[in-house]
């Protein structure tokens, strides 16, 4: 796709954007019959054809959508329209449009071409697709069209790879992925196998790998930026390729959803992809403790007792909270290694996250004021949203074990999302900018190109928002 400040006088496709009330006022212009089924709300579609071109009449609804709400319309009129769109010069008329919803439209048009498996064969990625707007200088537009590249790249890399069935994506077909990744952008990448997992004292996490028929993969990637005193973000991905619960089952009858239980390591990878294709004057600090959770004879049990990475001793009730065990190591490995600004993990972490926000957020946990209304005004301006919920040190007591110093989930059918934001709090070793995010519900659900459950990009775009705008 090209951005294009001109306007020629012919057209073989146009796209005209309105509003309700910005449709109410041209309509005038229209014959009868196009009037009568165009209206201008929101997803809305008229296709009209003459001898020369074909336009598409797209609406956005109220006057007063958000801009994120363009970014909507634009994914799902990709998404129905790809086998129209023609690679070709466009022109788009909408004078009313903002250059903030201008940008928004153009993610949307390329978020709307994934599908899984993903190729670029869509119009949008074709190079003789142009968008012809006048009302942008072309230095913003370039600008505007290598930032919706890079964050398409990032999402779309972020939901492939949740959605690569489990024989697709074991441990080391994600490591050569990820070592690639790094050769292409220049970023470290540091990989620590189940032998020297033994020798750092990665306990935690290898008391999930144990069980695996494959090696254990603790990686650390790292951005760094050439400006100086840049802020350093410290990201911690869960990355449990494939969650069978181990020896605490899970029940089979929606387990094959299990592939997506790396959606917080997708959402980092995508993050990262983003940094480093804009250069953004940050460093960033990625840790992704990469294993599955699989039932063999050297599985980890219930009543075990765990040394886990800062000397802590956990007791393992439940072998289906892996998740909180991988990222106690990986959030106490980053902090007590690297010196960061802010720490930040993200993990399908509970269902307990789900029954209580469904699709609608990610549940999030904070030790700092400052850093969860970022993340609350991030994910309002994104529509990745969070919701704030307590840390109080009553819910401490719920992890008190008989046998070691905490065990990893609570008997109380109640909370356990904050049980278990509670439990990583205690290996985050005093950060004092700290979040936990529980992003079960959000990562992976209904979307608009897949007839079941698929991955929905969500954390991409939230973190990409955060690290540009407020490093």
């Amino acid at each position: 796709m090209k951005l294009i400040n001109k306007k020629n006088k012919n057209y073989t496709q146009i796209f005209q954007l309105f509003t309700e009330e910005e449709w109410t006022k041209s309509n005038k212009n229209y014959n009868k019959n196009v009037a009568s089924f165009f209206t201008g709300k929101k997803n809305e579609v008229f296709i009209h054809t003459d001898d020369k071109s074909i336009t598409y009449l797209i609406g956005l609804g109220k006057s007063t959508l958000q801009n994120f709400e363009v970014q909507q319309v634009a994914v799902k009129f990709s998404q129905t329209q790809k086998d129209k769109l023609q690679a070709a010069p466009t022109l788009l008329v909408a004078d009313f449009l903002k250059e903030k919803q201008f940008e928004e439209f153009v993610k949307g048009l390329l978020f709307g071409t994934y599908t899984y498996p993903f190729d670029k064969k869509h119009a949008c990625w074709n190079t003789k697709f142009e968008i012809h707007f006048e009302n942008i200088s072309q230095k913003k537009l370039d600008a505007i069209s290598s930032k919706a590249e890079a964050l398409a790249n990032g999402q779309t890399a972020c939901q492939e790879w949740l959605n690569k069935p489990a024989n697709l994506k074991k441990p080391d077909m994600l490591s050569l992925y990820l070592k690639n990744l790094a050769k292409k952008h220049e970023l470290k990448y540091t990989v620590f196998n189940r032998k020297k997992c033994e020798e750092l004292g990665l306990g935690a996490y290898l008391s999930v790998n144990q069980g695996s028929a494959y090696d254990a993969a603790f990686t650390i990637i790292e951005y760094k930026t050439t400006v100086k005193n840049a802020k350093t973000f410290g990201l911690v991905g869960k990355c449990v390729l494939f969650d069978t619960g181990g020896v605490s089952l899970k029940n089979p009858d929606n387990m094959h959803y299990m592939k997506s239980d790396m959606g917080g390591a997708t959402a980092v990878i995508g993050t990262l992809i983003y940094a480093a294709e804009m250069k953004l004057p940050v460093n960033i600090i990625a840790v992704l403790p990469i294993t599955d959770n699989a039932i063999s004879e050297k599985a980890f049990l219930p009543s075990d007792v765990i040394t886990a990475y800062n000397g802590k001793t956990i007791e393992v009730l439940n072998t289906d909270a892996e998740g909180r065990m991988i990222l106690a190591d990986g959030l106490s490995y980053l902090a007590k290694n690297y010196k960061t600004d802010f720490l930040i993990d993200l993990a399908t972490l509970t269902g307990s996250s789900v029954r209580m926000f469904g699709d609608t957020c990610g549940a999030m946990f904070s030790n700092n004021d400052e850093l969860k209304n970022l993340l609350v005004k991030t994910g309002d301006n994104t529509n990745q949203r969070v919701w704030n919920l307590p840390l109080w040190d009553i819910w401490k007591d719920d992890i008190q074990s008989d046998v070691a110093d905490l065990k990893n989930i609570s008997m109380k059918p109640i909370g356990d999302c904050i049980i278990a934001a509670k439990f990583l709090e205690q290996f985050i070793e005093n950060h004092p900018k700290w979040a936990h995010l529980d992003i079960a519900g959000v990562a992976f659900g209904s979307t608009g190109y897949a007839k079941e459950k698929a991955a929905t990009g969500y954390g991409v775009q939230l973190l990409a928002d955060l690290i540009e705008n407020y490093h």
